[in-house]
């Protein structure tokens, strides 16, 4: 999915150059961005594996993924505003009933803002 949405994101930037940067940062963003968030997980006392908690933030962007799909053939401005809020509801919403069940109760709101934060970055590209 992060090679999709990395290919996808690539195909629409005006030049070579910036199709370079588009792909790698996807591909920063998401593993180093997943990494952090199940670190946090980790940390707040989550019963949590790292890479339990990696791969269900990965498979959690297939909403976003599918947003990227529909915004490379409709170039639409406003269309592409929806997808991608439509998106980043569906992917936040998966993966925050996730995560919160995995975080003691008292630290709800620390465990889930960063898996928040993490889908407005990959959103925002």
């Amino acid at each position: 999915l992060c090679l999709a949405l990395g290919i996808m994101l690539s195909m629409q930037t005006d030049n070579s150059e910036q199709a370079g940067m588009a792909f790698a940062l996807v591909f920063i963003i998401v593993w180093v961005g997943s990494g952090i968030v199940t670190l946090n997980a980790v940390l707040l006392r989550g019963q949590i594996s790292f890479f339990q908690s990696v791969c269900v933030l990965g498979y959690c962007i297939f909403p976003l993924v599918i947003a990227a799909f529909l915004s490379m053939l409709l170039q639409i401005i406003w269309l592409k505003v929806i997808f991608v809020v439509v998106g980043f509801t569906w992917s936040t919403g998966a993966s925050v009933g996730f995560m919160s069940e995995l975080v003691p109760e008292d630290r709800k709101a620390l465990g889930v803002y960063p898996v928040w934060l993490f889908y407005v970055a990959i959103s925002w590209m």
